[in-house]
């Protein structure tokens, strides 16, 4: 099949999984095309079978804001004329999903050989998708797709309570690279963070208000109060940044806490960490929860969205009220003083992991888009 993948070129989640399908399908076999006004993040190397399409969008003075919907969904009627798409599979709801119907009434006859599907992450509908400016054009965007996926039950279930559709949603889990993401041995990579022995604490995200960041210092700072040698390592950059540095101040942990910034292999970093915190107010499903997890590091979570169907509480790691950092807290320091515990802790999270294993959540993307694809031409050529 001709694939074309549209979606943010960022840190976040969606991104990231939309790289990954891309590059397992062209692993498969598949062409893929990649369409987005910068190279994803994770697309780093060349890969066989993929091809990347920059949205490029011209700026005149008469738009304050270049209309990015309308670039995209020309560049989109380009890829299914002349690169003879199969299936449009857009990530996050808008603008993609809307250019993408655009894009088909723009080809007319033609553009009805291409099916369309649209998997909704999060924010989508969460967050931008209730806000009553874009609602209206969310919900035509769903309903105009040929098929819809959620990343999560949560995710479905908020899709049908928001938008009150009664359209059929698909839940696709999200995946993980086993492979990659698996603990290694990092001996000299720990002993230069840890030269006395030090536990790790690790959280990863884009530093949004949303993630709780500063939750994640507070947590740290009741492990310290309890006498355990430990280091707080911070994965990722973002606008809550220096709100999350002001507090490491203000809790006098500063000398403890590594802010590591954005980083390519989180893999490694991981290998070294002992535990994963994630304090979420918003979490549809939790895909640096599961690589941590794949990475055999126990999490700390929340109870908001897919975070309970992932990290499974008593087993995984502990999941504790939304804001309940003493509970979090803890958590932690039973897990940190148990190693025993610890360690099985350890290898249930891998074992949940492997429920998620790339593969085959790619090979349901495959099936699924083989169905679609059957419907839509039969369809067209009845």
């Amino acid at each position: 099949m001709n694939i074309g993948i549209v979606c943010y070129p960022t840190y976040g989640g969606s991104g990231v999984v939309a790289t990954e399908l891309g590059i397992g399908l062209a692993k498969r076999g598949h062409k893929v095309h990649f369409l987005s006004y910068a190279r994803p993040q994770r697309l780093n190397e060349f890969e066989h079978n993929i091809d990347f399409h920059e949205v490029a969008v011209n700026v005149y003075p008469l738009f304050e804001y270049p209309p990015y919907d309308l670039a995209l969904a020309s560049h989109m009627v380009n890829l299914i004329k002349y690169q003879k798409l199969d299936v449009l599979h857009v990530h996050y709801a808008i603008p993609h999903a809307t250019s993408a119907y655009l894009a088909r009434e723009i080809l007319g006859e033609q553009g009805r050989q291409v099916a369309i599907l649209t998997t909704l992450h999060g924010t989508d509908i969460t967050i931008v998708g209730s806000d009553p400016s874009y609602l209206p054009v969310v919900e035509f965007s769903i309903n105009k797709s040929d098929s819809v996926t959620a990343v999560s039950e949560y995710l479905r279930d908020e899709t049908y309570e928001k938008f009150g559709t009664t359209r059929n949603i698909h839940v696709i889990p999200n995946f993980v690279d086993l492979d990659r993401f698996k603990r290694v041995e990092r001996t000299h990579f720990k002993k230069a963070i840890c030269p006395d022995g030090e536990l790790v604490l690790t959280h990863v995200s884009n530093f949004r208000k949303v993630k709780n960041v500063s939750h994640t210092v507070e947590v740290f700072a009741r492990v310290l109060q309890q006498g355990i040698k430990a280091k707080l390592l911070l994965v990722g950059d973002g606008p809550d940044r220096i709100n999350v540095e002001s507090r490491c101040r203000e809790l006098g942990v500063c000398d403890h806490v590594r802010m590591l910034g954005k980083q390519e292999k989180v893999e490694e970093i991981l290998s070294i960490s002992d535990l994963f915190l994630m304090p979420s107010g918003s979490e549809t499903f939790g895909l640096a929860a599961l690589e941590a997890m794949s990475c055999g590091v126990p999490v700390i979570s929340s109870d908001v969205g897919g975070l309970p169907g992932l990290n499974i509480d008593g087993e995984t790691g502990f999941v504790c009220k939304l804001g309940d950092i003493d509970a979090m807290g803890d958590a932690a320091i039973s897990l940190l003083r148990d190693p025993e515990k610890l360690e099985a802790f350890s290898k249930a999270a891998r074992k949940r992991a492997e429920m998620f294993e790339l593969d085959k959540i790619v090979q349901q993307y495959e099936s699924h888009y083989i169905r679609i694809l059957k419907k839509v031409r039969g369809t067209v050529e009845a």
